[in-house]
């Protein structure tokens, strides 16, 4: 995120709102752990995501901003109607490498991707929005999901930018734009 121009803070018990220009949920763990991590901070990213604070949701990030999840207890944000469901057992689980996306709504966050661009994958469990709107990508494996979402203020992607190359760098370069420009 520093390479991008973002000065960071990790944070996991109090939210300093008058500092924060976006939230950046990360993407490694389980849901259940991930929701009972997010108590001591649920109320405070609601009332910013309300209030227009951009948030990326990275892979069981993107997850966390819909309502639950197949892999266990707990809730999520539910900043997004939706679950989380388990990959196919036609597929190898996790789905782990690289892999294409298709960009089916253009919006900031996309912009100036192709279809077909690879990014770097790692999860057993994809985010399912209720709102076929919120999509902006879809990846193909065993099922068709999304792999990135998009909503106002609300963004997420099932891959790893950070491990994506060129590509990831350009997902999170529009991330920076959209919030040093808002």
């Amino acid at each position: 995120m520093e390479k991008v121009g973002f000065k960071t803070k990790i944070n996991t018990s109090r939210i300093e709102t008058k500092e924060v220009d976006a939230l950046i949920l990360p993407g490694v763990g389980n849901f259940s752990a991930a929701s009972k991590n997010l108590e001591k901070v649920r109320q405070q990213i609601i009332e910013l995501v309300n209030e227009g604070t951009p948030v990326l949701g990275i892979c069981l990030g993107m997850q966390l901003l819909l309502e639950e999840s197949e892999e266990g207890s707990g809730k999520g944000l539910a900043l997004l109607t939706g679950k989380n469901l388990k990959l196919p057992n036609t597929v190898k689980v996790p789905h782990i490498g690289w892999n294409t996306i298709k960009v089916i709504a253009q919006n900031r966050l996309v912009e100036g991707l192709e279809d077909g661009s690879y990014f770097y994958f790692a999860h057993s469990y994809y985010a399912a929005p209720i709102s076929k709107e919120v999509i902006s990508a879809e990846t193909t494996y065993g099922v068709t999901f999304a792999s990135i979402i998009a909503k106002n203020n609300i963004f997420g992607t099932q891959f790893h930018p950070e491990k994506s190359g060129r590509n990831g760098l350009k997902i999170l370069e529009n991330f920076y734009k959209m919030v040093k420009g808002r």
